[in-house]
């Protein structure tokens, strides 16, 4: 049975300057880079590129694992690139950065989940820009302690892992990760380094029920987690799970305010938000005591 498509909502429809595209597009090509903002096909990667920010995907772009809602290749893991945490300060330098997010394919191949090459990454951005704050978006890493570890005292300024999406629907979203151990990710970063802030991303639209939204806020504030950032899930093709519906904006609003009841330090809840969007504001807020 071939599912009827959704008619897209106005409010989901973004244009952008391919100027500014192709312009940040060269430099990673140059440096041999990828950003997650066109792995994953991101709505905001107009919006995003025009203020010279991108999220660096480092570790190859070829995903040891196959979630259903992922637009990143699944396939044979590439060779790690020694030289790449210096080019991903160079990219970084270059476009004059003030906060950078840096995540990764998941590399269940490597023996610390690639951790040491985020800690490489930490430290050579830190060298070359020092004023730059740090963010990175981390795959579960199998839950290795001794893994997580390693990132922890590298002292990024931001963790963010994601949860991606309610308990329920795991094993036909996520069926090679585990709901609680994202969430017992969340909660060894906090209880390893309490000042660290850290953060979590979710997706509806997949059939959620509103009720299991606010139980998966209570699952990670249980956590300590500081920030949570919801969006709208976008079905990459019709191979990937089935996008179920677009949550109307006034769902999105009832979460934002929900979360700020609940106690998040910050919550952005809009349809276009993804994981790393606008996440050098999201410290700002907090700096500020604003949700």
């Amino acid at each position: 049975m071939v599912q009827e498509k959704l008619k897209k909502p106005s409010w989901l429809k973004v244009a952008y300057n391919k100027d500014i595209v192709d312009e940040v597009s060269g430099l990673m090509s140059e440096l041999s880079l990828n950003t997650v903002c066109k792995e994953a096909n991101c709505p905001n990667l107009g919006e995003c590129f025009k203020k010279h920010t991108a999220t660096f995907m480092i570790l190859g772009n070829q995903c040891t694992r196959n979630c259903r809602f992922c637009n990143v290749i699944h396939g044979a893991p590439q060779e790690v690139d020694k030289d790449e945490p210096l080019h991903v300060a160079e990219a970084i330098k270059t476009m004059g950065l003030k906060h950078v997010v840096v995540t990764s394919v998941t590399r269940d191949d490597l023996a610390d989940g690639g951790a040491f090459h985020f800690v490489n990454t930490i430290n050579a951005i830190r060298a070359l820009c020092p004023e730059t704050t740090i963010e990175v978006l981390i795959p579960d890493l199998k839950g290795d302690r001794a893994s997580l570890d390693l990132v922890i005292e590298a002292n990024p300024d931001v963790l963010n892992h994601n949860i991606e999406t309610v308990k329920r629907l795991y094993p036909s979203v996520r069926p090679q990760a585990i709901y609680e151990r994202s969430l017992e990710v969340l909660s060894y970063v906090k209880s390893k380094a309490p000042d660290m802030l850290t953060k979590t991303g979710m997706m509806v639209g997949l059939g959620e029920k509103e009720e299991e939204v606010l139980q998966a806020m209570e699952d990670i504030l249980e956590t300590g987690c500081d920030m949570l950032t919801i969006g709208q899930y976008l079905q990459p093709s019709l191979q990937h799970v089935d996008l179920v519906e677009y949550i109307p904006l006034e769902i999105f609003e009832k979460y934002r305010l929900e979360g700020v009841k609940k106690g998040f330090k910050f919550i952005a809840s809009n349809p276009l938000v993804r994981s790393s969007y606008n996440a050098a504001e999201a410290i700002t807020h907090i700096k500020t005591g604003e949700v």
